[in-house]
């Protein structure tokens, strides 16, 4: 029978405190966090399964905003997406009524002005900046007749010797709407991320990859990974961070398949098929419809080579599409048929399943094995059928 079928981290230390006595720092809880009350942890464990530093440190900024430069009001380009610019708030008034009511001002450096706009949190607004003071704005950049503005810019006060950039782009952090209403927005999770970083340093997340292979590899020291993934100095430090992550993820997930892969062929039975009976030799002398090429040849070798062995076999077989691959399938299907087993072919949708059956079947008319499609709209009937056949 051929069948073809389709398809946090820690616990909470007050209900578990035996995590109190783990020496590693990253398992305290959030509320050792400055800003993170009991009422806030509990929202960040529903919320984000936020439990500990660990969880904290994994929660990864969705991207970056550049303030390390403060632009000159006079050199913004109608292409440039944000603004980030420093100057003395020369007014504030409403303008208009109603729905279209809004609170506009004017700051102003030695090169040009720039229209700031509120549409909400008026009242706020107005109560926080005064006229003749000094601000760093930032925000998403327009044009209004030709002048250059920003609508609901981030605002803060500067003193000449804060009128720099920042000192690393500052991070982006996925958040959800009662996180928000609570005040848990992006700029708390970068103040709780900072913090974080003021309590533990290299020695509390050691080097997990071989010293080879991070120099090989030019990777960087994964504490830095992390501080740079969070707070990177520039785009290039950013870059280096993910590359280093990506590559720890990807080694240990290899590692581990490798791991598995070595435990079936020690301890996992298998069953050799040594055969090459007239199933296979009949469908490759009479009903192959195309030559084989040289690549398809060597993998089928290989292959065989691994159905003798008696242990389980875990291959990728990768191509382009139409290279040949479920020819491959089919020709290890019928060895398997030819040593006295069944095979299942397993396609992602029901329609690629249908498919494969449609192929299958007309490939097949002249050997003596039964194909089966089972799907999920399969009627508990013949899917009855169908699985008593597999048994």
């Amino acid at each position: 029978l051929i069948a073809i079928l389709s398809p946090p981290a820690a616990i909470y230390l007050q209900k578990h405190p035996h995590i109190s006595n783990l020496p590693n720092i990253l398992n305290n809880p959030i509320e050792y966090l400055t800003g993170i009350s009991a009422q806030r942890g509990d929202l960040l464990r529903k919320e984000l399964n936020i439990y500990t530093f660990k969880d904290m440190l994994e929660h990864y900024p969705l991207r970056h905003i550049d303030k390390t430069n403060v632009d000159k009001i006079g050199s913004i380009h109608q292409t440039d997406e944000y603004a980030y610019v420093a100057g003395t708030l020369q007014d504030m008034n409403l303008v208009g009524e109603g729905r279209s009511k809004r609170l506009v001002a004017h700051l102003k450096d030695g090169t040009g002005i720039i229209e700031l706009v509120w549409f909400q949190g008026i009242n706020w607004v107005q109560k926080m900046l005064l006229p003749g003071h000094n601000y760093l704005a930032f925000g998403r950049l327009g044009f209004f007749m030709g002048k250059p503005q920003i609508a609901h810019p981030d605002i803060e006060p500067y003193t000449p010797q804060k009128a720099g950039g920042k000192e690393h782009l500052e991070p982006i952090y996925p958040s959800t709407e009662k996180l928000k209403a609570r005040g848990l927005n992006g700029a708390a999770f970068s103040k709780f991320t900072q913090d974080l970083f003021q309590r533990i340093n290299s020695k509390d997340l050691p080097e997990n990859l071989p010293a080879d292979i991070t120099k090989r590899y030019k990777l960087l020291p994964r504490f830095d990974a992390f501080k740079q993934i969070h707070f990177p100095s520039s785009e290039k430090h950013y870059q280096q961070a993910l590359r280093r992550l990506k590559f720890e993820e990807l080694f240990y997930a290899q590692l581990r398949i490798n791991l598995i892969k070595l435990q079936r062929h020690r301890f996992s039975k298998g069953w050799a098929f040594e055969k090459v009976g007239d199933l296979f030799n009949n469908f490759y002398s009479h009903y192959l419809p195309f030559s084989l090429t040289n690549a398809q040849k060597n993998v089928l070798k290989e292959i065989r080579k691994d159905f003798g062995t008696g242990k389980q076999m875990n291959r990728l077989l990768q191509g382009d599409v139409g290279s040949g691959k479920t020819i491959v399938a089919l020709l290890c299907m019928l060895l398997a048929a030819d040593n006295g087993f069944q095979s299942v072919l397993m396609a992602p949708t029901e329609i690629l399943a249908q498919q494969h059956f449609s192929s299958l079947t007309e490939l097949l008319k002249g050997i003596p094995v039964e194909i089966r499609l089972l799907t999920g709209s399969t009627s508990a009937k013949i899917r009855k059928e169908i699985l008593a056949g597999c048994a």
